[in-house]
């Protein structure tokens, strides 16, 4: 049984989760929840023991010091809650941690745990990938689902993946199966730049979630960030032509993709999004990745580097498939 001391009840509370490793590419969803939760200052209220669930041969402990003596921290899943104010006051559940390394199904359950004694309505989690996506467009983010109902309220893809999985997927699955509410919210990161951090990916991952369950997030400096992300990776695309050329070939192939969603819904929900903050409406004031065919990507720089020069290219750019760019692995 789950003793919650010290936890008031929740207010109309969604648990919103991101683990590091495979389901986080360029650490773009776990950013997205430790922005969250430095924003909002959130109370770390409960933690997964470590033992049950982590090699530490995989993930080691770190050793610190605090006040002269030296401590140690374990790598493991950490709960927190923070209070979202406005006209229309709600609660958010924080899971922050590492994808475990084994008793998957035992993981789930705890957390399920917890949702269950918090009274949680909806979870979402938050994942990221390597894709097929240049870096000068907008970062593809696709909600999915395994309800069906779910997926016609709320307007997401009901999945369809089959494949390798996460614990994104897991975590999914475990909450369909006890009847709670779950989307996945997934970020495409390109590829060939695939190194943390990514501002842009999660500033994309944090509007979407702020559509999706009606609050307003402050984005404190991570608009600035995502600039300041492109602007460098452009100088670096700029310094070698095969680079340049294979950007622009990714360009093509998404503009053409998805030149339908250029207008209607998508412009709309922008500028849904211009004006509750022109207002200040609304509430609130290690390894490879997943990649968008679930496999698992390379974790190491962001290109390819030739030999003995050390010039950096990209991989051979594969065939132009707009059905490839969004995909996720959930």
């Amino acid at each position: 049984m789950i003793e919650l001391e010290g936890v008031p009840e929740l207010v109309d509370p969604v648990m919103v989760a991101a683990f590091e490793g495979w389901n986080d590419a360029g650490d773009a969803a776990s950013t997205a929840v430790a922005h969250l939760d430095r924003e909002w200052k959130g109370e770390v209220f409960a933690a997964l023991d470590a033992e049950d669930y982590y090699d530490f041969q995989v993930n080691r402990p770190t050793v610190f010091m605090e006040a002269g003596v030296r401590k140690i921290t374990w790598p493991t899943t950490r709960l927190s809650v923070i209070r979202v104010g406005g006209d229309k006051p709600r609660d958010l559940v924080l899971v922050r941690g590492i994808e475990p390394s084994m008793r998957w199904r035992s993981f789930c359950n705890e957390l399920l745990g917890f949702a269950h004694e918090l009274g949680v309505e909806l979870v979402v989690v938050l994942g990221a990938l390597l894709g097929d996506t240049p870096h000068t467009r907008p970062v593809p983010v696709s909600g999915t689902t395994s309800d069906a109902d779910l997926a016609r309220r709320m307007d997401l893809e009901e999945t369809k993946y089959e494949g390798p999985t996460g614990i994104v997927g897991i975590l999914q699955e475990a909450c369909t199966h006890a009847g709670v509410p779950a989307v996945s919210l997934w970020a495409a990161v390109p590829h060939y730049v695939s190194q943390p951090p990514n501002p842009k990916a999660t500033l994309a991952l944090l509007n979407r979630l702020e559509d999706l369950i009606d609050v307003r997030i402050p984005l404190g400096e991570l608009p600035e960030d995502a600039r300041a992300w492109q602007v460098g990776v452009d100088q670096l695309a700029a310094e070698d032509s095969e680079v340049a050329e294979y950007v622009q070939s990714l360009e093509e192939a998404r503009d053409t993709a998805e030149l339908p969603e250029a207008s209607g819904e998508a412009i709309a929900r922008e500028f849904e999004r211009y004006l509750r903050r022109r207002d200040g409406s609304g509430p609130g004031g290690p390894g490879g990745h997943a990649t968008a065919d679930g496999g698992e990507g390379p974790p190491g720089t962001p290109y390819l580097r030739d030999s003995p020069s050390g010039r950096t290219r990209p991989p051979k750019p594969p065939k132009a498939n707009g059905d490839d760019e969004e995909s996720s692995e959930d």
